[in-house]
């Protein structure tokens, strides 16, 4: 499987998305998640600068998950 890498504006998406799905409005979410509407409106609009801490306890609040994935290491040590 192909690695993706998501923009602010692709995660905001998402977000949204499955906001729709779940028939939430943004301000339910907020309180849902424990943060602002105004958050929720930065945050599916893409804003870059969104609280990464924040933006966990939303996709918590969804029922997303998060994945981070660590580069392969390198097989002969790390180059100089």
């Amino acid at each position: 499987m192909a690695r993706r890498t998501l923009t602010p504006a692709d995660i905001g998406d998402i977000i949204r998305k499955t906001r729709k799905a779940a028939s939430l409005r943004q301000d339910e979410l907020a309180g849902a998640a424990g943060v602002g509407l105004r958050f929720i409106v930065d945050l599916e609009a893409g804003k870059p600068t969104a609280q990464m801490g924040k933006t966990i306890q939303v996709l918590n609040a969804l029922g997303c998950s998060f994945e981070i994935t660590p580069p392969p290491k390198p097989k002969d040590g790390p180059k100089p």
